[in-house]
């Protein structure tokens, strides 16, 4: 009898992991859909928050400076865009820039990363130089980016690089892998490739053409300074002025590894508030103030949360865990400044989601106005983003955020 009972049981926890978990990994659905090569599938037995995994291959030659510009500008815009998802992703950016032999480097690689604001940091220090001979070292960057980025493993995972130049690949290098065989390896992988054309050079029509149709991605062409909306708004200011004392109000705890790893983060940003245009700080305070943006905001072990949350008892961490504000202070100083930030956070917090809704508001009625803007970097990145998610389970319907 208990045998027979044992059965009845596990064949309802069976059939209620089949009825609760049903999705295959997005890695395996892309193959799918999309390829002849087959990858075995997982079964997750947990849910997953949905990974949004994007690269951007950057053509960092001198030709490139308007691009890479606009790119500055942007990656907050595109970061809120793709998670403007149901279910909300958690978003991780990478890059990689790119040049030729001869130049200061062949690639710069920056890993794919939820900390966005150091993702933005390194893409700071990007410069348009080098170049000026035809080809470049298109081959080497797609294979960073397929194979030295820390792409997830998450059974839910959207997989994307966006490769983004305006010269056709060489092609003649000796011993160097090749984008054939390179998009072969992505494909494995789960990961599409399409590919942004800057400027109109006939030579690259063709590669840049056939790099997405192996890539299982779509080829689309832009101006050579990318063709993406710019706008500053009446909200710009405030978001920035705003989002700056938010960061002042993150204290972070654990070991000292733990500690030095976020005053790296604490760093980046210090860097991007100092150095990036109001605009762009704007977009910050915009993508942070949604539930995507909460990761980046918050970095790891941040102290304030944690205790908000529950998940940890100020009274029980150790002296040598606490951030440095806090261990001069009595116990009971500790509790309250701690307070005294939680609140300053949420009132900072609610202020900038009302401005960031009106920023969104005053920028779509603008667009609408200048008659849409169909043509541009953003709609075209929305498009194929909200087409190529679908496989991983995440609807876009709201169109790009500017």
């Amino acid at each position: 009898m208990k045998t027979k009972l044992l059965g009845i049981a596990l064949f309802t926890l069976t059939l209620g992991a089949v009825l609760y978990y049903p999705s295959l990994s997005a890695r395996n659905l892309i193959e799918q859909s999309r390829s002849t090569i087959r990858a075995p599938i997982r079964t997750p037995l947990i849910a997953q928050k949905p990974i949004v995994d994007v690269v951007f291959v950057l053509d960092t030659t001198g030709s490139m400076s308007g691009l890479i510009d606009a790119a500055k500008e942007k990656i907050w815009s595109i970061a809120t865009t793709m998670s403007a998802a149901q279910p909300t992703p958690e978003i991780r950016i990478g890059l990689v820039g790119y040049r030729d032999r001869g130049d200061t480097y062949v690639t710069r690689i920056v890993n794919l990363s939820s900390d966005l604001d150091s993702v933005y940091a390194a893409l700071m220090d990007f410069q348009a130089d080098g170049g000026g001979d035809g080809p470049e070292s298109v081959n080497n960057a797609l294979y960073d980016a397929v194979h030295q980025m820390a792409w997830s493993e998450a059974d839910q995972a959207y997989q994307v690089i966006f490769l983004v130049g305006d010269a056709p690949p060489h092609m003649d290098y000796q011993g160097e892998v090749q984008y054939p065989a390179i998009l072969a390896s992505a494909a494995e992988k789960g990961i599409v490739v399409n590919t942004i054309q800057c400027g109109n050079m006939t030579e690259t029509i063709q590669p840049w053409t056939q790099i997405a149709s192996l890539g299982r991605g779509n080829y689309f062409q832009v101006e050579q300074a990318g063709s993406a909306v710019a706008m500053t708004t009446p909200f710009d200011e405030e978001i920035a002025t705003l989002s700056a004392k938010l960061d002042e109000t993150r204290l972070y705890y654990g070991s000292a590894e733990q500690r030095e790893k976020m005053s790296a983060k604490v760093a980046a940003t210090e860097k991007l508030h100092e150095g990036a245009s109001v605009a762009s700080r704007a977009g910050r305070g915009a993508f942070n103030s949604g539930e995507a943006g909460k990761e980046n905001f918050l970095g790891e072990n941040e102290l304030v949360d944690a205790v908000a949350s529950g998940t940890v008892r100020l009274e029980e961490l150790d002296k040598d865990a606490l951030p440095e504000a806090l261990k001069p202070m009595a116990p009971a100083a500790q509790v309250a400044y701690v307070e005294q930030l939680a609140t300053e956070r949420k009132e900072l917090s609610a202020r900038v989601r009302e401005l960031a809704d009106a920023r969104s508001d005053y920028m779509k009625k603008k667009v609408e106005e200048a008659g849409g803007a169909r043509d541009s970097l953003d709609q075209k990145i929305y498009d194929t983003v909200s087409r190529q998610a679908e496989v991983a389970g995440l609807v876009y319907e709201d169109g790009p955020a500017y």
